[in-house]
């Protein structure tokens, strides 16, 4: 009879062994250490956002300051030209002709010429005696507005001399007056601040005390074409307040 084996040998269930348990360590230490680095690429990353952004901000901003130098360089460098051309500009003016432009804004301001006036007073041998090149450069150069010149010798005509509205563009536009053209002399006798009426009476006045004229031929001098050139009406009125 065959002997039959009790001592038949036992594996090992494999979580018992140590193989198993090394393996387990390593995926242990393995998880960890992702999360350690998990947790520290935030942090790293804001570093690196933080430091992009300041970076941008500091290249603007060169970006803007080399904008604002090279802005204000063209600005510079256009001033400086503009200079130059202006002083390029007097150089190729001769001096005579400056000297006419001088005398021509001088004449401008105090006496309010017209410029047919003024050209005549820059070349005349008893004003300044200026060539007429020179006095056509001062006229066509000079900073004058016509119009208003006119307005200012209509106020002067006005304030002395007491004229009528016909009388006083005829005065401004005589070439033995004032030389105004026919535009500029309306323009003036349009805006002029007078009163007619009492122009009419100042010069009766005058004619009465200075020439011991009657009424009647007071009336006729106001009213005549060769004379004052008042209206009917303006006359009527300064014969009719004669005290």
């Amino acid at each position: 009879m065959r002997k039959i084996e009790t001592n038949k040998k036992v594996k090992k269930p494999f979580y018992k062994k140590w193989w198993f348990w090394v393996i387990v360590v390593i995926i242990i230490i393995g998880i960890g250490s992702g999360n350690e680095d998990s947790r520290s690429t935030p942090s790293n990353l804001d570093s690196k956002v933080s430091e992009n952004s300041t970076s941008n901000e500091n290249d603007k901003e060169t970006i803007n300051q080399k904008s604002d130098s090279d802005t204000y360089s063209s600005q510079e460098d256009t001033s400086n030209n503009d200079s130059s051309y202006e002083e390029e500009k007097t150089e190729d003016v001769p001096v005579e002709y400056q000297n006419a432009l001088s005398k021509a804004q001088q004449y401008n301001e105090l006496m309010h010429m017209s410029k047919k006036g003024l050209y005549k007073q820059l070349t005349s041998n008893y004003g300044e005696g200026f060539d007429k090149d020179a006095a056509q450069y001062a006229v066509d150069n000079v900073d004058a507005d016509w119009k208003e010149n006119a307005l200012k010798k209509a106020q002067d005509y006005n304030d002395t001399m007491y004229m009528s509205k016909k009388g006083l563009y005829k005065q401004l536009t005589s070439s033995y007056g004032e030389n105004f053209t026919k535009k500029q002399a309306q323009y003036a006798v349009d805006n002029v601040n007078a009163d007619w009426k009492e122009n009419a009476l100042k010069k009766a006045e005058d004619y009465r005390d200075t020439m011991s004229m009657s009424k009647s031929a007071i009336y006729d001098q106001l009213t005549s074409s060769y004379g004052e050139g008042f209206t009917s009406k303006q006359a009527k009125y300064a014969i009719n307040n004669l005290d």
